[in-house]
C-alpha cells in the first residue's frame, strides 16, 4: 500500500486547480518559540483551503460517463468548495449537503462556484448520512472528504511540496486532523522518504476522534463534537485514514479553544492573514509541543490549512486569544469592607497592568473584587496569586473557569436577596435563527427566571447561563426538564465564582 500511495501522490492531478502553496517563516512566532517555525500556506489556495486537492484528484479520475451524471458531497464547507470548483472545471453537476451550523461565508462560497447547497443536520455526520441517501436516489457519485485513497493522495501532494521546498533537516510537521485525510496523505509521503521527520497530528480537545481511536486501537465514534473548529468537527475518522495514522503518525496533541484563538492571532501578527479555527490547529499544536518538550533551534512546519471563517466570529476569537496566550489571569479577591482596604489591595498588586476590575458593595463586613491582570505566562499568574494571598487577602484563581470567562465577568454585582431557591445552570445549543427563543419557550411557566445571560460571540454554539427559582418539591420535574431539553448543560450551583458574586 505504501508504494501505491507514493505513486498516487506523485501522479496526482491537482495542479489544474491548485497552486504550489508557499512555505513561509513566521518570524515573530519563531523568535518567541526559539525555533524556526514555517507555515505551509494552504489558506492561500483559490478556495482558501487545501481541500480542492483531494476533491479534484478524485473527480478527475472518474470515467466520463460517471462524471457526466454528477457528484454529491457532504461537508462543513472547505471540501464543499473544492468539489464545487472541481465540478465547474470538469463540467459536471455538484450537490453539496452542509450542516445547518456551517458558517455563511462557506455556504456563499459554494454557491458562488456553482454548487447546489442543501442544508441538513447539525454536524458533518448528519449531513453525510443524508448525502449518501440523496446520492443513491439521484444516481450521483459520492465524493468522500477524507476516507478515499485518491482524496488522500491529492492531499498528500502537500507533503511532496514541503520536502521539495525545504531540503534541510525538519524536526516535525504539525497537521490538523478532522477525518484524517490531510495527515494521512502527508504522512504516507513524508515517512517514505524522510522517516526521521515526526508527523504530529493536532485535534481540538472536544473533537478528538483520532486521538481516542489511536488510544483504543480501533475507531471510536464520539457521541458529540465541539463546533468551534467546524472544519474538523468529525465524530468518526475514516477506516483508511485510521490505518495510515496508526502506521505513520508519531503522536497527536490536543489543544483548547483558547489555544486555537491565540494561534489565529499569532498567524495574523506574522502574516496579516486570518486563518479559520481548523486552519490554526497545527500552529497551536506546534506551540504546545515546544512548551512541553523545551526544544530550541529546530525547524518545525505547521500546515495553515484553511481561512474560511465568518467575520463576526472574530469577536469571540479576540476575547479568548488572551487566555490562550496565557496573557491574562482572572481572580476573585475578598477584602475587608472598611476604609483603606482597597488601597492596601492596590498596593499589593503594584504596577502590574489590570485588564479588568469590578467591585460592588454587597456586605457590611466583606467586599468581593473581580480583577483581571495582564501576565507573561501561567507561572506569572501563580506568582501574582501567591503575592495577593501573602498580603492577607483570600483569593480564588478563575483564569480557567468557563463560567467566569463566558458569563460572570460581564455580570459581577448581580447578587439579589430576592433569588430564593435559585438554581444556576449553563446551557449550550447550536446557534441558528430562532434557537434562543426556542430555548426560552421550553422553560416551564411555573418557574421564575431569576438570572439570565446570553451573549452572541460569533461562534457556532449559543451559550446561556440561567438562574431559575425552582421550589424544592419540584426538583424531580426540574431534572425531567433537563433530561428532555436536548441541550448540553452544566450544573454550576457549587461554582465558587457563582457563590461569591451572584449566589
Amino acid at each position: 500500500m505504501l508504494c501505491d500511495y507514493l505513486v498516487q501522490i506523485l501522479t496526482a492531478r491537482v495542479y489544474d486547480v491548485a497552486q504550489e502553496s508557499p512555505l513561509e517563516i513566521a518570524p515573530l512566532l519563531s523568535k518567541r518559540l526559539k525555533n524556526n517555525l514555517l507555515l505551509k500556506r494552504e489558506d492561500m489556495q483559490s478556495v482558501f483551503s487545501f481541500k480542492l486537492r483531494g476533491a479534484y484528484n478524485k473527480m478527475a479520475n472518474l470515467t466520463p460517463e460517471i462524471l457526466q451524471q454528477g457528484v454529491i458531497a457532504a461537508s462543513a464547507g472547505n471540501h464543499a468548495q473544492g468539489v464545487a470548483l472541481a465540478a465547474s472545471k470538469l463540467g459536471t453537476r455538484a450537490i453539496i449537503v452542509m450542516p445547518k451550523t456551517t458558517p455563511q461565508v462557506k455556504i456563499d462560497a459554494v454557491k458562488a462556484r456553482g454548487g447546489e447547497v442543501v442544508l441538513h443536520g447539525d454536524t458533518y455526520d448528519d449531513a453525510c448520512g443524508y448525502a449518501r441517501e440523496l446520492g443513491k436516489e439521484k444516481n450521483l457519485t459520492f465524493i468522500h472528504p477524507f476516507d478515499d485513497p485518491e482524496v488522500i493522495a491529492g492531499q498528500g501532494t502537500i507533503g511532496m511540496e514541503i520536502l521539495r521546498q525545504y531540503q534541510k533537516p525538519i524536526h516535525a510537521i504539525f497537521v490538523a486532523i478532522g477525518g484524517g485525510g490531510l495527515i494521512s496523505g502527508i504522512a504516507a509521503y513524508v515517512k517514505r522518504l524522510r522517516p526521521e521527520i515526526k508527523i504530529i497530528g493536532v485535534e481540538p480537545i472536544d473533537a478528538d476522534a483520532m486521538y481516542q481511536s489511536l488510544q483504543a486501537g480501533h475507531r471510536v465514534r464520539l457521541s458529540q463534537v465541539g463546533l468551534f473548529a467546524d472544519g474538523v468537527a468529525v465524530r468518526e475518522v475514516g477506516e483508511e485514514t485510521f490505518r495510515l495514522c496508526q502506521q505513520y503518525v508519531d503522536e497527536i496533541i490536543r489543544v483548547s479553544t483558547d489555544d486555537t484563538c491565540a494561534a489565529i492571532k499569532d498567524v495574523f501578527q506574522d502574516t496579516r492573514s486570518i486563518v479559520e479555527p481548523a486552519g490554526a490547529l497545527a500552529i497551536a499544536g506546534a506551540k504546545a509541543y515546544v512548551e512541553r518538550e523545551g526544544i530550541e533551534n529546530q525547524t518545525l512546519i505547521a500546515i495553515a490549512c484553511g481561512a474560511n471563517m465568518n467575520f463576526d466570529r472574530l469577536r469571540f476569537v479576540a476575547e479568548r486569544a488572551e487566555f490562550g496566550e496565557r496573557r491574562e489571569a482572572i481572580f476573585a479577591v475578598t477584602i475587608p469592607e472598611k476604609p483603606g482596604s482597597l488601597h492596601k489591595f492596590c498596593k499589593c498588586i503594584g504596577k502590574r497592568n489590570l485588564t479588568e476590575f469590578n467591585y460592588r458593595i454587597a456586605s457590611e463586613k466583606e467586599a468581593q473584587i473581580f480583577v483581571g491582570v495582564q501576565i507573561q505566562n501561567h507561572a506569572d499568574g501563580v506568582k501574582i496569586a501567591q503575592t495577593i494571598s501573602n498580603c492577607g487577602f483570600p483569593i480564588i484563581d478563575l483564569t480557567d473557569d468557563e463560567l467566569t470567562k463566558m458569563h460572570l465577568r460581564h455580570m459581577v454585582g448581580g447578587r439579589s436577596p430576592l433569588a430564593d431557591n435559585e438554581l444556576l445552570y449553563r446551557f449550550e445549543f447550536p446557534e441558528r435563527p430562532g434557537a434562543l427563543m426556542q430555548f426560552v419557550g421550553s422553560m416551564s411557566p411555573n418557574w421564575n427566571i431569576s438570572l439570565f445571560h446570553y451573549r452572541n460571540n460569533g461562534s457556532d454554539y449559543g451559550r446561556i447561563v440561567v438562574g431559575m427559582q425552582v421550589p424544592p418539591q419540584e426538583m424531580q420535574e426540574w431534572q425531567a426538564f433537563l433530561d428532555t431539553l436536548g441541550y448540553q448543560y452544566w450544573d454550576e450551583n457549587k461554582n465558587p465564582a457563582y457563590k461569591l458574586f451572584l449566589g
